[in-house]
């Protein structure tokens, strides 16, 4: 029989293929039943109704073959039993922990714990022998906070480059400054990150306030002298704040001795005791990076919009083309009518542009231009609107074609697992010789692909032209010099790779003007940089064999090239501060989305 149930008196089993069959001995002739391997139900309710007066007596589980077919089964699940070992102390903790990561991860309100249904769940637990209250479990959320706080405190000391992304939102009529740290793990060489802070902001967002917010969050970690960059997006205050208060950033190209002649300036220190500057208490901030996608974003939307405007021969038929594409975005997005009409046509909705998501436009844009001649004309029919003409949809149909090495490169440097800020350079390289690819096949949209380059040349000049960014690209395995195509700029590249593990070298030993023995001679090292060079493996654990270069790696490439990472944590914000929770607390607003933000419940598990 079935090892799930016990072998009943007149019951004869013969185990099939998939299922158990048996043979009962009460009903005349040969009564053959099913059931399944896992259960009795069949067996029992042929029993009851057939032989319900006759009295049957359970056998002892193997005693009719002398096996242990009978025996009981090993649980497929794990059995809670098997998760609540230790002591009764031990038990409660993990209990704590388990709904602790229940409402930070899933957002739910602090109440919860006091809800009869919850609390009716948890008594179901075996050793769960107390149950917290709002208030206690409020407290068991701040201790828990503060070991999290401590232990990103203590991983930050064990790094030397860490980056930031920082940004400011607003929800609910309350704005908040939120700021990430990014860096890669010298030990997996794994890219990690973390949410330092989403701190109430009041009054105006000027340069100074926001200068302040960051210098104080840098120096709660401790990693003011360690954060390589701070990504933030192209806002004006954003911008203004790292250039006033950015510590100066000397050349590295520069000579020690080009500063020997400058004239000393003595200050009275009286002076500036009583007249204090306009430092801030000395407030320092990092260096400053654009958000590559945001800029993107202001090439697709601004400037494009711009040279299609200004150019004679796509200003006509891209004002009439959008206005007819817009006119069917509102109508689909305000009448449900309408938005049934494309449904029954399409089977699928229309994509509707929105001014704070990056690549809505061409995502927009694209869904119509996928649609069928046909289908888009019955829709625009039944919605008694103007339909596209062939020379605007064809017009359409280049300025995707156009526009989507542009997306594609956008989407990717919002990436944060695998993406680096080597990946920059490498991307709009790519990007530009992609897009001029297009421009002999247009015929309306001509001139389209070299204004895109040219717009990327003006916003990304610096990033060009960076030395930073091309080291950090070349220390990179996936990219190395692969993506550099002309051979002055790769022998420059290897110069500079070259120059920067010279710096690398320890100055004790620069001082003493030789080498221990346990250190390579300073001339192998172009052989050592070739040889990187050359390698085939494109994993980041071939720099493992190259310790300068792997220094060089985790600290040109510890930042992102997009601020996107604190955009998440935005709207991980928008679902904790959700409207029926608008009266929480700043301070509990801010631990509730970092402990979410980071897995804190989760990594403990």
């Amino acid at each position: 029989m079935s090892n799930s149930w016990l072998p009943v008196e007149g019951l004869t089993s013969l185990h099939g293929r998939g299922n158990v069959y048996v043979r009962c001995n009460l009903c005349l002739g040969t009564k053959t039943l099913s059931a399944a391997a896992n259960s009795n139900s069949n067996l029992l309710k042929h029993l009851g109704t057939q032989h319900a007066t006759t009295k049957l007596v359970a056998k002892a589980s193997g005693s009719d073959t002398g096996t242990d077919d009978t025996s009981p089964r090993a649980p497929k699940q794990q059995r809670l039993s098997s998760f609540l070992r230790g002591s009764a102390t031990a038990i409660q903790a993990k209990v704590n922990q388990v709904i602790a990561g229940y409402i930070v991860e899933d957002m739910q309100p602090i109440s919860t714990v006091e809800s009869p249904a919850f609390r009716r769940i948890i008594d179901l637990i075996p050793g769960a022998t107390r149950q917290m209250g709002r208030k206690t479990f409020s407290n068991y959320l701040e201790s828990e906070y503060t070991k999290m706080e401590s232990e990103l405190k203590q991983t930050f000391e064990g790094l030397s480059y860490i980056s930031t992304t920082a940004d400011i939102w607003t929800g609910h009529n309350r704005s908040f400054m939120g700021v990430t740290a990014h860096w890669i793990n010298p030990a997996t060489l794994q890219r990690q990150k973390a949410a330092l802070a989403c701190k109430r902001l009041k009054g105006r967002h000027t340069y100074d306030v926001i200068a302040s917010e960051i210098d104080q969050i840098h120096s709660l970690y401790r990693v003011s002298t360690k954060v390589t960059t701070t990504v933030t997006d192209n806002g004006s205050n954003f911008v203004k704040a790292f250039r006033v208060y950015q510590q100066e950033q000397r050349n590295d190209s520069d000579d020690d001795d080009d500063h020997d002649d400058e004239e000393i300036i003595f200050t009275d220190v009286a002076e500036i005791l009583d007249n204090p500057t306009e430092t801030e208490e000395g407030i320092v901030l990092p260096p400053h990076q654009r958000c590559a996608s945001h800029t993107l974003n202001l090439i697709s939307c601004n400037d494009i919009d711009k040279w299609l405007l200004a150019n004679p021969g796509t200003k006509a038929v891209y004002r009439s083309s959008t206005a007819k594409c817009m006119a069917i975005w509102n109508k689909t997005s305000r009448s449900t009518v309408a938005s049934e009409v494309v449904d029954d046509v399409l089977s699928k909705k229309l994509n509707v542009p929105c001014s704070t998501r990056w690549n809505s436009f061409y995502d927009a844009v694209s869904r119509i231009v996928e649609i069928p001649a046909t289908d888009l004309s019955a829709i625009t029919h039944s919605l008694q609107l103007k339909c596209l003409s062939d020379k605007e949809l064809h017009f359409l149909k280049e300025y995707c074609a156009t526009m989507k090495p542009l997306t594609v490169v956008l989407d990717i440097l919002q990436g944060e697992d695998s993406c680096h800020y080597g990946t920059l350079l490498p991307a709009l390289e790519t990007l530009m010789s992609k897009t001029l690819e297009v421009k002999d096949s247009l015929t309306v949209a001509t001139g389209l692909p070299e204004a895109v380059v040219e717009a990327i040349k003006v916003r990304f000049a610096c990033v060009l032209e960076s030395k930073d960014a091309m080291l950090a690209a070349a220390t990179l395995p996936k990219f190395k010099l692969r993506w550099v195509k002309e051979q002055w700029k790769k022998e420059m590249i290897k110069g500079m790779l070259v120059a920067e593990c010279h710096k690398i070298t320890p100055e004790n030993n620069l001082f003493f003007g030789f080498y221990i023995s346990s250190l390579k001679p300073q001339t192998t090292l172009p052989v050592q940089v070739l040889h990187y060079l050359q390698t085939a493996d494109t994993s980041m654990e071939i720099l493992n064999q190259f310790p300068k270069i792997k220094e060089i790696c985790l600290r040109k490439n510890a930042a992102l090239p997009s601020s996107a990472p604190v955009e998440r944590l935005f709207s991980l914000g928008s679902l904790v501060l959700s409207p029926k929770r608008n009266r929480l607390s700043d301070k509990r607003f801010e631990k509730l989305l970092l402990m979410r933000y980071n897995h804190w419940f989760v990594k403990e598990e």
